[in-house]
């Protein structure tokens, strides 16, 4: 077991040490920004939103460990998505936050251990959340 908490805690190191997706993408056409007054988090997502589906998607911000390898890794699980296809990856996501319960997430997986730390939940989520806000006026 704790093979796989290194393998994780290792994970979630990289996306913060080397964020992918950082940055505005070209051509973005939604965007949305996000703060949690708890910590300070702050999150800018910039989205290409075409032919119903995110084309491209970057981000932008400072903020915690916790909170920087969630952005990364949401960039790279929202590639090519529909809303839809969002909303539902954010409720299996939030569910694994909450429950602790894993399923076929993969990389995300790697944050499953912040339920230990229920502050920190919010620093996860907050990607997502501003993700979503970003299509608040058009998709909903």
């Amino acid at each position: 077991m704790s093979e796989i908490r290194d393998l994780y805690q290792q994970t979630i190191l990289d996306h913060n040490k080397n964020p992918r997706n950082f940055g505005k993408p070209a051509g973005y056409n939604r965007q949305a920004e996000g703060y949690n007054p708890l910590c300070g988090d702050r999150v800018h997502i910039y989205v290409v939103w075409a032919e119903e589906k995110i084309s491209g998607i970057g981000f932008e911000g400072s903020g915690c460990a916790i909170s920087r390898a969630s952005a990364s890794l949401m960039t790279e699980a929202s590639q090519n998505k529909t809303v839809d296809e969002i909303r539902d990856l954010f409720q299996r996501f939030e569910s694994m936050l909450s429950s602790g319960i894993t399923e076929d997430l993969g990389e995300l997986n790697a944050l499953s251990g912040v339920r230990q730390f229920p502050v920190r939940i919010q620093c996860a989520k907050l990607p997502w959340e501003t993700l979503l806000q970003s299509f608040a006026k058009c998709c909903s």
